[in-house]
């Protein structure tokens, strides 16, 4: 851990004593600073001259912000003015508040100032039309300070109670989208002490002092702790600031230290010795850090980071320092890939290659661009062939052809039922029989097995040197893998519940090279696909059962039950630019292939969240639009179908606009979707273990009108879009019950559950035909129509139809369903006889 000794740069005395701050202008020419007494100064960069003084200023300026062409000042007398950099007069007064100001932010377009004062709410100022104004009002303590996202959507308010609240702009009224607490202290809005929350550059977390003097990073999308940087002062932090490009991070404190800390690593680069720091500004451009003191000295440091940590400060825009970056791990859902073509080479004997690069005018050319018309600077295009600028354009089409890369995205791997990291824990698994969490603990990961039924199965826990990464649990056992490490290659782990022999879990390694994209688990098999597009299957005890590589690739998930494994890959590109996901599913016990390579029916730009095998063994996957399909007639090949079960987006729960929630699918079981409900914008559950909720099957089918309620339980037209999904949902479940049927020995419970089911299709039909002969005579050829659907066996559904075509006075229509019926009699004797 270095420490930097440099010569002490020389202070500034800016103010009188008492509380001065400080800002640069965003192009960094200048930096404005002011403070106890009513004169505000105005620094030129790379300038050692006096400063410009403006005079005509408030007293005790307690907070200031600016932009290229103007500033802005908070006193404490609760006014906010605005003055001019080019004319350094008093421009305007953008608003007043009746107590001292705290703290002011620009957004990043400098269009909009954020006002904090010790009144309770949040003022957001337009700075050209002073009159629109947003409020902030969700925190119920004054604010201290306020912080701008760099995409200006967002801002942090540090309120007094010792809470942070992240509120989003991108909406007419201002939305508090969480609170952090636990980071910060509560403090009095006078104290020097800072509970500043600092956005880091790429917008994703933002840092923030401890009360146990640490400088914690939070991430932006769901509030959790990342890394921090930690045990560097001895007194409470006054200041932080993030390097334009976030590779570092500058501290001040009342230990009479500046800290320079590496934002990778979170170890401190160098100290500097320098007493009451209460204000640091970073440079926007050079190596250049400002900092004012609460005796109104101005320190200005150039070459401020060494010459050894300087390249740091050269790189492009760093990552913020999470425990797990989802960056890294790319948890997007789609992947991003470009086929960049190589250089074109020279036609041989070309004109280029005859008379050179420089086409043939020497070293000094003649024609020099000094009217700027661009004569030359578009001589060479990508390939090293001269471009036709100089041409006029044909047929009034002024657009110049450009070289583009072709791109395409493709769908990356993911473990069904898992989440990704949140802080340092994340779920493995999650469903009906339990879930599997992790929790990283630096060194290694702890991972912890819990069940919904523990009069069945006995919770465990243990510590994970491998860091599982991947899980999934069943009633028989859990299933463990983790990626290759630096002398392990990638491992698979079963541990049974419950076993006759001293052991019977097992380990097994793969090749070198090779790792696991998924896993999954049944009451037969244990199924692994790889990154070398292998599908790896064992027995339940590690007996290598089948290799085979996928043809499409790469692969993405895998799920199976009983002997049936579905496997999901990427497949030809469509003409959106995206691989259309192809998906296989086959019997390996009998080694056939029910389904190849068929596509995954997925609208444009959308993805599978999760598939898994519902609990009679059909395949089910939910999209990223919110819609839960089921796949129908899947055991003949090429006759598959995906079917929608339901679309969360129109559930009635979410009609009225109230509530802003998504849904996270757990399995589809007992004729019900179950899932865990998300809400605030989260879209993965997180701890404390979610509560399961149930959703009836709804087919998206068509509006539902609004019911009369003096109908007294009548059927009226209005109820026809109900029946019509009844009718649609009820002949899904009949045909997926046929399908089970047919190909396996039908139990006196199945055939039983067979014969309810077409009880249900007739019964949704019969009240369709009660509508339809209310609505008068004309309606006679859909109600016989109706009719003719019923899957009546016994012929006593048609029997009850014709009585309430009889009922409704319907006299034809009822002596043609007696004609319809006398016809399927004829012909179920038919069959018997044949």
């Amino acid at each position: 851990m270095a420490t930097i000794t440099q010569q002490r740069v020389r202070a500034r005395p800016a103010h009188p004593f008492g509380p001065t701050c400080l800002a640069y202008t965003p192009n960094g020419k200048k930096l404005i600073t002011a403070g106890a007494n009513s004169v505000v100064r105005v620094y030129t960069t790379g300038s050692d001259g006096e400063p410009t003084n403006i005079d005509d200023c408030q007293e005790n300026n307690l907070a200031i912000a600016a932009a290229n062409d103007f500033f802005v000042t908070g006193s404490e007398d609760g006014r906010v003015c605005a003055y001019s950099l080019e004319t350094f007069l008093f421009d305007k007064m953008l608003t007043r508040c009746t107590l001292p100001i705290r703290d002011l932010a620009l957004s990043p377009d400098c269009n909009w100032l954020a006002v904090a004062s010790d009144e309770i709410e949040v003022k957001i100022v337009d700075v050209r039309e002073m009159t629109k104004v947003l409020y902030l009002r969700e925190h119920p303590k004054p604010a201290k300070h306020v912080s701008f996202h760099p995409s200006g959507s967002y801002i942090a308010v540090s309120c007094t109670d010792g809470i942070i609240y992240n509120y989003s702009l991108s909406t007419e009224e201002p939305e508090m989208l969480r609170k952090v607490d636990g980071v910060i202290r509560s403090l009095e809005t006078d104290a020097e002490i800072s509970s500043r929350a600092i956005w880091h550059p790429d917008g994703r977390a933002f840092a923030a002092s401890t009360a146990t003097r640490d400088i914690q990073v939070v991430s932006r999308a769901d509030g959790e702790r990342q890394r921090a940087f930690s045990g560097g002062h001895s007194g409470d932090i006054s200041s932080l600031a993030w390097s334009p490009n976030g590779a570092l991070l500058l501290s001040s404190a009342s230990d009479k230290r500046i800290l320079l800390w590496e934002t990778k690593t979170q170890k401190v680069l160098a100290r500097y010795e320098y007493s009451n720091v209460i204000n640091l500004a970073w440079h926007p451009y050079d190596n250049i850090v400002s900092f004012t003191t609460s005796d109104g000295e101005l320190f200005i440091c150039v070459d401020f980071v060494s010459a050894g940590d300087s390249q740091l400060l050269e790189k492009p825009l760093q990552p913020a320092p999470f425990i797990h970056d989802p960056l890294a791990e790319g948890q997007n859902g789609f992947k991003d890939t470009a086929v960049v073509r190589g250089r074109r080479r020279g036609t041989p004997d070309s004109l280029d290659e005859i008379l050179g690069p420089d086409l043939g005018l020497g070293e000094d050319d003649f024609v020099s661009d000094d009217d700027g018309a661009g004569y030359l600077e578009s001589a060479l295009n990508g390939h090293g062939k001269r471009t036709n600028a100089h041409l006029d354009p044909i047929d009034g089409y002024s657009s110049k052809r450009t070289a583009q890369s072709w791109e395409t995205r493709i769908h990356q791997s993911f473990q069904p039922g898992s989440t990704p990291w949140r802080g340092n824990r994340r779920y493995l698994c999650l469903n009906l029989i339990g879930f599997v969490w992790t929790v990283d603990q630096d060194t290694h990961h702890t991972v912890t097995v819990e069940f919904y039924d523990r009069e069945m199965y006995r919770d465990f826990h243990f510590t994970d040197p491998y860091l599982y990464d991947k899980a999934c649990l069943n009633e028989n056992g859990t299933l463990f893998s983790c990626p290759p490490a630096k002398e392990t290659p990638a491992t698979i782990f079963y541990r049974p519940h419950e076993t006759w022999t001293t052991r019977a879990d097992w380990r097994t390694q793969l090749p070198e090279g090779e790792n696991v994209t998924a896993i999954s688990l049944s009451d037969s098999y244990v199924v692994v696909t790889t990154s070398a597009n292998y599908v790896r299957v064992y027995t339940l005890y590690g007996t290598p059962f089948k290799v085979y590589r996928q043809k499409s690739s790469p692969t993405v998930t895998c799920v199976s039950w009983r002997d049936y494994v579905l496997t999901m890959g990427n497949g030809p590109v469509g003409g959106d630019g995206m691989t259309k996901l192809c998906y296989t599913i086959e019997n390996v016990k009998r080694d056939e292939v029910c389904q190849s390579e068929d596509f995954v029916a997925l609208p444009l730009d959308a993805k599978v969240n999760t598939v898994f095998f519902s609990d009679t063994g059909d395949p089910c996957i939910y999209d990223s639009t919110g819609v839960l399909l089921i796949l129908e007639h899947w055991r003949t090949p090429g006759q598959s179908r995906w079917v929608p079960l339901l679309d969360t987006k129109l559930l009635d729960r979410l009609q009225d606009g109230r509530k802003q929630e998504t849904y996270w699918p757990v399995a589809v079981a007992q004729g019900k979707f179950h899932c865990i409900i998300l809400k605030g914008g989260d879209q993965y559950p997180y701890f404390p273990k979610p509560l399961l909720s149930e959703f009836d099957f709804k087919i998206p089918c068509s509006s539902s009108l609004p019911r009369d309620d003096d109908t007294d339980g009548v059927l009226v037209a209005n109820d026809r879009p109900k029946l019509e999904e009844s009718y649609l949902r009820s002949s899904l479940m009949l045909n997926l019950l046929e399908d089970l049927l047919s190909v396996t020995n039908a139990s006196i419970d199945q055939r039983l559950e067979l014969s309810q089911r077409e009880v249900e299709v007739d019964k949704a039909l019969l009240q369709l035909l009660n509508i339809e002969c209310q609505e008068g005579e004309e309606r006679g050829m859909k109600a016989l129509e109706i009719v003719s659907l019923m899957k009546d066996r016994n012929g006593k559904m048609i029997e009850a139809a014709g009585k309430v075509a009889g009922r409704y006075g319907r006299n034809v229509l009822q002596q043609k369903i007696g004609e319809l019926a006398e016809r399927r009699l004829m012909a179920m004797d038919e069959d018997e006889v044949s």
